[in-house]
């Protein structure tokens, strides 16, 4: 069962990404920002939910948080700063927008760049262990996917309506077929075989 708070007083961000992985469109990440002792019976790590699961704890967490935001750093900037440092920047947009501001964050993953004086405290796995990070991880993923279905309608060919722009064989065969789109990162490597795409 995930736990509700890391600590018992502080009022506590849960922070994740979602798209670091993928090939094209941008890296969008979430802070959100629960009550204490707050309960769900389904919120879990993205990943381990469904497409219509995640659809319903979107509007339970947006309904619910204390404070909730979302921010996104686009393929121009992974490409001109790279993908963790664009994660970081996607969670400190996200942090700007929130209408509560916390006293703790608490960061999906091993590595963050600090957000001014703020506390932090990085966990690994931490989608799985606290409910706020696993709220981070559902707003980013829908919001992300939502994104990329929108683009898919701009660009057939390359399944961003399943894959949502991650490494699928589908997804690298539209590339091999169409060439790249403007939405792909040109410092990622498109192809396993890539030698010049653009």
């Amino acid at each position: 069962m995930l736990k509700s708070s890391f600590t018992k007083d502080l009022i506590e961000a849960g922070c994740d990404e979602a798209g670091r992985g993928c090939l094209a469109g941008p890296v969008v990440a979430a802070a959100v920002i629960l009550p204490k002792k707050y309960r769900h019976k389904l919120l879990n790590d993205s990943k381990q939910l469904t497409k219509e699961e995640r659809e319903l704890l979107r509007e339970d967490i947006q309904r619910d948080a204390m404070a909730w935001a979302v921010g996104e750093i686009d393929h121009q900037e992974i490409d001109r700063i790279n993908i963790l440092n664009a994660s970081f920047k996607a969670m400190h947009v996200a942090l700007d927008k929130l209408t509560l501001r916390p006293e703790l964050l608490l960061i999906d993953g091993n590595r963050f760049k600090p957000y001014g004086e703020l506390r932090f405290e990085c966990i690994i796995k931490g989608d799985g262990k606290y409910l706020s990070i696993a709220a981070a991880s559902i707003l980013a993923k829908t919001y992300r996917d939502d994104l990329m279905m929108r683009l898919a309608e701009d660009f057939p060919g390359y399944s961003w309506h399943t894959n949502v722009g991650y490494p699928t064989e589908a997804h690298r065969d539209g590339i091999r077929q169409l060439g790249i789109t403007p939405h792909h990162r040109r410092s990622f490597t498109l192809l396993p075989d890539q030698l010049e795409l653009f």
